[in-house]
């Protein structure tokens, strides 16, 4: 294979990576190792029987010709020979509406596909205005700060000696920026590249710094509109306003260009941000070639738990085999420990011969690399640039390589498991190909509901509108953040509004907690702290802690990780993996927000154990709900204000690929507390009655081997035949029934390759036994097995959520409470924020409660399993109970749908 420099095909010329010349710019995406056919590597997918049938979907979209624009008249003319010189004889359609909407003066939101060319789209409008005003400035904003490196990257490629006049100072001004170098930064730059944490900490606190750039701010870029969502997004959202509120101060009035993936509602998004009319270009005139799009569901390996293969090996199969045709491609994978578990399969496996064995691929580990959050910078630029330059084929990722990073021309791209979100999904199937090249994602299910159910509904994600991103930015405890941010910026004159409602209230507020002082009809910052520097735009917790490795050379810095991962992902004696490489956890220092690793290698990963609390703190609504028929109740749904408290309690280690239990052991850790807002849903007493009256938590007996009569009539002998619960003695004639403390299917589950007969001695033990009466036993097991139903609702409520709520599962914490408890009085399931103050999550949950219920009820009736599974109601159930038949019987009784 060789190295390709082709000159810039016309239908990349509309992106700005290729020199005067019409060739590629060193580094760019298109210098790149010549792959093979990815046409024929489908073609041996579909044949392939290992392969082939396990599609659950394959959607194939023709190429799709460009819609093409005169370039304006009015451009500069430095402007029209840059785009002349780079074979731009025309404009895509959106990028002339821009150029036009821009001109007249509105603020523009582009929302078209990935590789459309809306950077230049947005960069035209904002150099012609700076080129016609010689003191303009210009602030753009990214979401991280390699997004803002490759920015600057590609302006930095209009600065050649041809075109001087189109020179506009541009510097990117974030956390990384020297201090040495920033007051030349601040004097001598006209575009600003930064974050919104660098602008919310950095820039507008200190604005009496940046009095000139804002007097002449002209425009404002706000690109990767779509990730702006959520918390961060309401935080964001406070910014804005604090930077036009700035802006104001210093006479400027700036006008708004917004850049957004495809998502379901970009006009209401960006006119929420900016708070203000904004005009929507969403018809994406770009070229595009052949693209498909597939469904790939692992084999089932065990029917009667419904295993299937995983879906992270089977992901690095496929990976191989792309790698095996030359064929260069990104992984997404869920989350950071996911990205280095299939990190260490390939790179463990990076030799690999074609399957026809007509020729051979040797990737050293080198070529292949990880990509996400907690990489130093300098990593994370080593990666982007590999990428480009094709010395890196392979890259696994998380969501953090999903946005508009020039990453090269990508053939393909695996998603492990549904990324959460269609419009991420697309965002993320986008990566792979440019221009007219064909291109492939492919989408792995995993065990989970959500990606379980999209593999048997595939029409539901085909056929789907991208979901909406929703914010809050009056949330209570954000917006009281950013005013204490606004009044130490600028005093608040009485009766100001900020985002056009008054605000007096929260001031006064501030003011009778000696943060404000009133004075002329003024508010004044008092309190003597740094409010910004208290403030995560995008975390709950404000806390980040270093990791710090010690070999041979001393200690040295290898990432960090932030205050809510640390104590789950870094406690004492966890595996962290970096890299691929496994790191030791030897002590978790709180006081100093200090990790501290040792290099090691081991068979086995760490996997934590929480334990969770609850308080219901207020209740916003409760309805009871009841039968249709009668007045009798089934159960209640509400939802308020709670205290959840969480603590990791200790960490199980796991073997690798096989998941083995390697064993336990406790933790010391301190527990976390979250005030948040939760749904739940509380059953019945009159409905717990009647699935035990009409027998619905019956199961086959457990089968406890050849010698259980001896060690039952032991145990009751030991006990002296009376029930260890009521003291009630055997009656005559009768035999008072033996129970296992530890559920023996709990055993069973976790046997991992242990024989039968192991399992059994365990489980059997005298210490896990004990004597109980016939009605003690019976409570007994219906707490066990409502404990394994009210898992198996939660397991299936909780990872159904996110499809009604369009948010990550992540977002969401589950809880049980199987029997009353103080917070609640009856058998409940809970469902709450992850966020402090909540963002509204649990009131739509109470909203579409009864659509919630029904849409559970399909999938667990739906799923072949016999006794659960991860894609129905979890592995086993709670306590390794089962679940799948607990939890139907709730599912039928709430819904009153009649059992078969």
């Amino acid at each position: 294979m060789k190295i390709l420099n082709p000159p810039c095909k016309p239908s990349f010329r509309n992106r700005l990576d290729c020199n005067p010349k019409g060739n590629p710019l060193k580094g760019s995406r298109m210098g790149i190792i010549a792959p093979m056919s990815l046409d024929s590597l489908l073609s041996r997918w579909r044949a392939d029987p290992e392969t082939g049938p396990n599609f659950a979907a394959w959607e194939s979209l023709p190429p799709r010709p460009a819609d093409l624009r005169p370039a304006p008249a009015d451009l500069p003319s430095p402007l029209a020979d840059m785009l002349r010189a780079r074979g731009i004889e025309a404009l895509y359609s959106h990028q002339a509406e821009t150029w036009t909407s821009a001109r007249a003066g509105e603020n523009v939101a582009i929302a078209t596909g990935t590789a459309s060319g809306k950077t230049l789209a947005y960069n035209l409008p904002v150099l012609s205005a700076l080129l016609e005003d010689e003191n303009g400035r210009a602030l753009y904003l990214f979401p991280t700060k390699a997004l803002a490196q490759d920015q600057l990257s590609t302006l930095a490629s209009l600065q050649v000696s041809t075109f001087e006049r189109v020179n506009v100072p541009t510097a990117i001004y974030d956390g990384d920026s020297p201090q040495a170098q920033r007051q030349a930064i601040r004097a001598k730059s006209r575009i600003i590249l930064t974050n919104p944490d660098m602008l919310h900490t950095g820039i507008l606190p200190h604005h009496t710094k940046w009095a000139e750039f804002f007097r002449s701010l002209r425009f404002v870029v706000i690109d990767e509109m779509h990730t702006y969502r959520g918390v961060f997004g309401s935080h964001v959202a406070n910014v804005i306003r604090r930077l036009k509120r700035v802006a104001k101060f210093y006479g400027a009035h700036p006008q708004f260009v917004l850049a957004s993936a495809t998502i379901g509602n970009p006009r209401e998004l960006a006119e929420k941000l900016i708070e203000a009319p904004v005009r929507l270009i969403d018809r994406d005139g770009s070229a595009r070639g052949p693209r498909h799009f597939l469904v790939y569901n692992p084999p089932v390996v065990d029917e009667s738990i419904g295993l299937r293969k995983s879906s992270v090996l089977e992901s690095a199969r496929l990976s191989q085999q792309l790698s095996a045709e030359g064929l260069q491609h990104v992984v997404f994978a869920r989350s950071r420990r996911s990205v280095e578990l299939l990190l260490t399969y390939l790179q463990e496996n990076s030799e690999w011969k074609m399957v026809n064995g007509e020729s051979s691929i040797n990737h050293s580990p080198l070529s292949i690399r990880g990509y996400r959050s907690g990489y130093l910078p300098s990593q994370r630029r080593e990666i982007e640039k590999g990428l480009r330059d094709g010395s890196v084929r392979t890259v696994v990722a998380t969501n953090a390589l999903e946005l508009g990073i020039d990453i090269g021309g990508l053939e393909a791209a695996i998603l492990v498991g549904y990324p959460g979100t269609v419009a991420s999904a697309r965002q993320q199937a986008g990566r792979a190909g440019r221009g007219l090249d064909p291109a492939a994602a492919v989408l792995v299910a995993s065990a989970n509901p959500i990606d379980q159910f999209l593999a048997h509904h595939p029409d539901y994600f085909f056929g789907r509108s991208p979901e909406q991103a929703l914010i809050n930015p009056d949330h209570l405890l954000i917006l009281l953040n950013h005013l204490r941010c606004a009044m130490f910026e600028l005093p608040f004159e009485q009766g100001e509004t900020f985002g056009g409602h008054p605000v007096d209230e929260y001031l006064d507020f501030l003011a009778a907690n000696r943060e404000a002082h009133l004075s002329q009809e003024k508010y004044y910052w008092m309190a003597d702290s740094y409010p910004a520097a208290d403030i995560s735009l995008r975390s709950a917790s404000p806390d980040t802690y270093v990791l710090q490795a010690a070999d041979d050379n001393g200690p040295r810095i290898v990432g960090i990780v932030d205050g809510e991962s640390a104590l789950w992902m870094a406690h004492p004696g966890a595996v962290y993996l970096h890299e691929a490489q496994q790191y030791f956890v030897e002590s978790l220092d709180i006081e100093k927000k200090v990790v501290r690793l040792r290099p090691f290698e081991s068979d086995y990963f760490t996997e934590p154990l929480k334990q969770t609390t609850i308080q219901v703190l207020s209740v916003s609504q409760v309805e009871t709900l009841t039968t249709r028929n009668s007045s009798l109740a089934t159960h209640a749904k509400g939802w308020g204000e709670l205290q959840v408290t969480t603590q990791v309690t200790g960490f199980r280690k796991l073997r690798w690929y096989s998941r083995e239990n390697l064993g336990e052991e406790p933790l010391d850790l301190p527990p976390t507390d979250l005030q948040t807002t939760g749904y739940w849903l509380s059953i019945s007493e009159q409905t717990v009655e009647r699935l035990s009256r009409d027998g619905l938590w019956t199961n086959a007996p457990n089968d406890y081997g050849p010698g259980w009569t001896r060690i039952r009539d032991a145990v009751r002998q030991r006990d002296g035949f009376r029930c260890q619960v009521c003291g009630r003695s055997e009656p005559e004639g009768k035999q008072h029934a033996v129970h296992h403390k530890v559920p023996f299917r709990l055993f069973l589950h976790n046997r991992g390759a242990a024989a039968l007969e192991d399992v059994r001695e365990k489980a059997n033990k005298l210490g896990n036994l004990t004597t109980l009466c016939a009605e003690c036993h019976q409570k007994a097991e219906s707490n066990v097995r409502m404990r394994s139903g009210l898992a198996g609702l939660a397991y299936a409520l909780g990872n159904l959520a996110p499809l009604f709520l369009m948010c990550d599962p992540g977002d969401l914490g589950q809880h049980i409470e199987p029997v009353q408890s103080e917070a609640f009085p009856q058998p409940s399931v809970v469902l709450y924020d992850m966020v402090p103050a909540g963002i509204g999550f649990s009131q739509k949950l109470f909203e579409i409660h009864a659509d919630l219920l029904a849409r559970a009820l399909e999938l667990v009736r739906e799923c072949a399993c016999e006794d659960g599974c991860p894609s129905c109601v979890g592995p086993g159930g709670e306590n390794g109970m089962g679940g799948k038949r607990e939890t139907l019987a709730i599912l039928r009784e709430l819904t009153k749908e009649k059992a078969p």
